[in-house]
Formats: structure tokens, sequence, C-alpha cells
């Protein structure tokens, strides 16, 4: 397919096999892995996730940066990153992913199945008190795109859900917090606290044993839960085995952690009330995300906004 005319796209990922999105990409545009020389002047966009440091600060011509993950603390730490326009990955594959790793792990914390996978084990026939999800509050800490999504499925389900996010963003059927003084009210409602926050000076270790001593303990579950999806270094991991020790927490389920690789040494592997995924809830699958990154670079050419912009001043 012909690339006349189309601005030339740098592909700088690390943690991806980059083919599947080279491939993709190039079938409308011409797609570099490296830039020919600092001051590339072709190269008009960059689809990146955690590149090299430095090389997008001196392209002359570079209108814009497109993330290829949920998250963009990866940009922010890059010292050399331009001021050009960031666009967030939306896309739906990737927020049912998100829905469906939420929803599973509530209801799995919501159903006893870390205790009746331990019966199994000792081969226990015992039937846990179980109670319906309307005495059930699940607090989401971090009400965009994908806290909705997961949040209007709860709701269909019977449960309560409390929302939190930094300023106020209202969600009808939920119960809405925002701010710090907003946050102690939130934690008091919460039995499931999900945390879907983004990665932020702000946001950098909020779930610390302050924060989770404030979740209700005193509840039909007969604990509180933690459930982290958002970014790793959002949680200080030595808080959370302390809360779990103390009983402060019931149970935990995180799919992402301050170090990833989760270090083989981690006590969160082996700890009986603990459950572990591999940074895996929601998936950057690029058949799904290069079609909407092409139709906005076509977008632009024609002179129309870019969407789904990161704010640089919220970090997200």
């Amino acid at each position: 397919m012909s690339q006349t005319g189309k601005g030339r796209v740098l592909l700088s990922v690390t943690g991806y096999d980059p083919k599947r999105w080279y491939e993709l990409l190039s079938t409308e545009r011409d797609v570099v892995l490296e830039p020919e020389g600092a001051r590339d002047p072709s190269i008009r966009y960059a689809v990146v996730w955690k590149q090299k440091p430095n090389v997008l600060s001196a392209l002359p011509n570079l209108r814009a940066v497109f993330s290829v993950g949920a998250g963009v603390d990866h940009l922010f730490a890059d010292p050399g990153l331009p001021d050009v326009p960031i666009v967030r990955v939306v896309a739906e594959n990737l927020t049912q992913y998100m829905r469906e790793y939420i929803v599973w792990r509530v209801l799995d914390h919501h159903r006893q199945g870390i205790q009746y996978r331990a019966q199994q084990i000792g081969k226990i026939w015992d039937e846990p008190y179980q109670p319906p999800a309307g005495d059930i509050s699940v607090g989401i800490m971090g009400m965009g795109h994908l806290g909705r999504a997961a949040a209007g499925v709860l709701l269909n389900l019977g449960f309560s859900v409390n929302g939190w996010t930094r300023t106020e963003r209202p969600m009808e059927g939920v119960s809405c917090w925002h701010g710090r003084d907003g946050l102690p009210g939130f934690l008091a409602a919460t039995d499931i606290l999900v945390v879907l926050l983004p990665l932020t000076h702000d946001t950098r270790g909020i779930v610390d044993y302050r924060l989770l001593s404030q979740l209700r303990q005193k509840n039909a579950l007969g604990g509180a839960v933690l459930i982290n999806a958002g970014r790793g270094k959002l949680q200080r991991e030595t808080d959370i085995l302390r809360a779990l020790d103390e009983g402060i927490l019931k149970e935990v389920s995180l799919d992402v952690f301050e170090q990833e690789p989760l270090p083989e040494t981690s006590p969160l592997w082996t700890h009986p009330n603990v459950f572990v995924t591999p940074h895996a809830a929601a998936t950057s699958d690029p058949a799904h995300l290069v079609p909407p990154m092409l139709a906005q670079m076509d977008a632009h050419e024609r002179g129309e906004p870019l969407t789904n912009l990161v704010n640089r001043s919220a970090g997200y």
C-alpha cells in the first residue's frame, strides 16, 4: 500500500515484541524502529512503550506520541519527552479485559474462592456463609473509562458501588467521593477496594498501611479486601503484608507490583490470602489498538483535533 504523503511513524517499545505492531502500522504508514539520526525530520508520529530515553527529544517534526499501554507514567519518566500531544490508548477490547478482570476478582472474593480452594486441597466439606451482593460495598479508586465500565457491571450484579476520584466526577447509581477530604468517607464505606488509579506524583505509594487501615473491616465478608489492577508503584507491598498479618485485610488480589516481574523471593507468591497475576488484567492487543491510532493520525493530517489526550499537568 502506498504511503505517499503520510508522515512516518517511529515505533519504540521495550517489553513488547514489536513485530506485530510493526506489521499493522506498516499497512498504512512507513514505520521505523530507529530514527535516522537524532533530528530525523521524516518522523511525524511515535508509538511507544518505555521508549529509549531522549529518543524523541530532538525530532523536529514530531506531531504526537501514542502510548501502547493504558498507563503513561513511563512517558513522563523520559527526561527528553518533547512538548507534543500524548494520546492515551482507548479501545473496547482493553476495556472489556479490565472489566472482566475486576468482576472476576470481586466475585471470587465475594464467593469465598480462596477459602474453597484451600478446602479442596485439605478435602474439607464445609459451606461458609455467603452474603448477598447487596450487602457488599465495592469501592473503586479511579473512575475513568475503565473504572466506570467495571462499576456498571458490578451495579448490575447487585453490589453497592462507591467511587473516588481526584476531582468531582459523578456516576448514576454510584456513591461518589472526591479529593483528599473525601477519601476517609469513601474508605470507611468500602468492603472491597479496587484500585485503578494512574501513577502520578500524588498517587505514588497511596495504597499504604494508613489507607488500608481505614477500610471497613467489620462487614459481611469477614474483613476488607484489596484488588489492585492499576499501577504497581501505587502500593507499598510491605504495608499490604503487614495489613494481612494484622487482620486489617482479609484477602488481596494483585496484578501489578512495585518490581516486575515479581521477584521469586517475594512473600506475596506464597501468602495463603494473596492471589497473584502477572500484569495480565488487560493486555494491549495490537490488532485492536493500531486501527484507532492510524485513524487518529489520518484525522490529524486532515486538520481534525486529536482525542483521548493526556493532561500533562494532571499526569494522566
